[in-house]
């Protein structure tokens, strides 16, 4: 079943803090598009909390397929990133960075502790946010004569289009963004205008 939509994050949520037992967990969570974006967010994680423990993450991004990874750095396996990335799961979120840095408080949690705490921190994070819903688009190309500019743009009006670029020059030349939900039967009405061009993004 193709997917149409998917849920992230509206804004960052930065430095919700969770405390238990002298240790300090706080929870930060960005709604990313690719992994330069996480890497650029983990290095000034790191940059700020440089006395800290740990920097404990999970992200997903995409919907067919997803891509996601874990990280525990330094905790006991899969008892930080794993626990982190089912709040992830469980939110129902993608194109998402969520970390949890820890400054140690001199008592040990033990494992079952980090994951309750890991995972506490990490819900306490994605509570404090706003979650909203994307429609997922295909671009388009179309080229068209000037005299057919009043059915190009009913059809964009009707289904909810948004045109990316357009360039009007001897021949109008658009980018679109149609919804995947809508694609088939767009693509089918914009080739039922005459001395229409139609080009798929590869």
């Amino acid at each position: 079943m193709e997917i149409h939509q998917f849920r992230t994050l509206a804004a960052p949520i930065e430095g919700v803090i969770l405390k238990e037992k002298k240790s300090k967990f706080l929870g930060y969570a960005y709604p990313v598009s690719d992994e330069n974006q996480i890497g650029e967010f983990l290095t000034r994680l790191k940059q700020e909390h440089e006395k800290a423990n740990h920097v404990c993450y999970a992200w997903q991004l995409g919907t067919e397929p997803t891509v996601w990874r874990v990280h525990d750095d330094g905790e006991p396996k899969n008892s930080a990133g794993m626990p982190i990335f089912g709040q992830i799961q469980a939110f129902e979120l993608t194109d998402i960075f969520l970390a949890v840095v820890r400054y140690f408080g001199g008592t040990k949690l033990g494992v079952g502790g980090l994951i309750s705490a890991y995972g506490a921190t990490a819900r306490q994070t994605l509570e404090e946010g706003e979650v909203i819903t994307i429609t997922i688009n295909r671009e388009v190309y179309i080229e068209f004569d000037y005299k057919h500019v009043h059915k190009v743009m009913q059809l964009i009006k009707r289904h909810q289009i948004k045109i990316r670029s357009e360039e009007n020059e001897i021949r109008a030349r658009y980018a679109l963004d149609v919804p995947v939900s809508r694609f088939n039967k767009v693509l089918q009405q914009l080739r039922g205008i005459p001395g229409i061009r139609v080009k798929l993004r590869s």
